[in-house]
């Protein structure tokens, strides 16, 4: 795995989206710096449903990657404890939804100390909309509705705001929370456009969608510091995808059988 702490904050998109964008999803797994990296999904925010996991193990299991789900609300008669789990992956992938429910289901399981640990170690976090917000100091989540600003976990400085082209009411909340004070300045990022922190610093801007983009903003003396960033296009192939090596390919029909 990585030896710097990566996080990668989607602002929307990614398998869950559609059509979709398999740039991104192949981003997520060349962070890692593995030639098959071992990827856990975590579909807390949407209450862990079936069609959100299904996509993810359609994506990731075309890649050369271990997908692997951790459901919060399926767990009977795991005898694993969440941090085995967790600390045995090389990313960590966070799914959209409620950012509230997220956090409050998190800290209820201690999965926040957890994933700190992890992100310290080096497992790469990435993740969309909630996924992508709750790593920061705060966000701006429609968990009950209209548009409210809400702590995240603080792993990095700063607050994010998504879906800035597909859902556009969030955006005058959030830059409102920041002029405010309500949450301090960050980053608000279009869909299609990812963040890559490396540390606590930003080190890259992506997209996998034309004509997207990302906006810094800040609040100086009470007023809006706003700065546009142009992101880097993502190329992809028609599926996104490294092909998965013939050894791989091998392995998984003498483990798993054909198909």
């Amino acid at each position: 795995m990585t030896a710097t702490p990566t996080i990668l904050a989607m602002g929307g998109g990614g398998f869950t989206s559609q059509p979709g964008d398999p740039a991104l999803d192949e981003l997520v797994l060349e962070l890692s710096g593995r030639r098959e990296p071992r990827i856990l999904f975590l579909p807390t925010a949407s209450g862990d449903p079936n069609e959100q996991i299904a996509a993810f193990h359609m994506t990731y299991g075309r890649r050369a990657a271990l997908a692997t789900v951790l459901s919060l609300f399926r767990r009977h008669g795991d005898p694993r404890s969440l941090r085995e789990i967790v600390l045995a992956h090389d990313v960590v992938y966070v799914g959209g939804g409620s950012m509230r429910n997220l956090m409050a289901i998190w800290m209820a399981h201690g999965l926040d100390v957890v994933l700190r640990e992890a992100w310290e170690r080096g497992i790469v976090l990435a993740g969309l909309s909630a996924g992508a917000m709750c790593w920061f100091e705060g966000g701006c989540t429609k968990s009950f509705g209209p548009p409210e600003a809400i702590r995240g976990l603080g792993f990095l400085p700063g607050s994010m705001s998504v879906h800035a082209d597909g859902e556009p009411e969030r955006l005058p909340v959030w830059l409102e929370a920041v002029r405010s004070g309500s949450v301090p300045g960050g980053w608000a990022a279009d869909d299609g456009v990812g963040l890559v922190f490396e540390g606590t610093e930003l080190k890259r801007v992506v997209t996998a969608r034309e004509g997207t983009t990302a906006l810094r903003v800040d609040a100086v003396g009470g007023e809006l510091v706003r700065k546009r960033l142009a992101p880097e296009l993502l190329g992809a192939g028609p599926l996104g995808t490294r092909p998965l090596p013939d050894d791989i390919k091998e392995w998984r029909r003498t483990r798993y059988g054909p198909g």
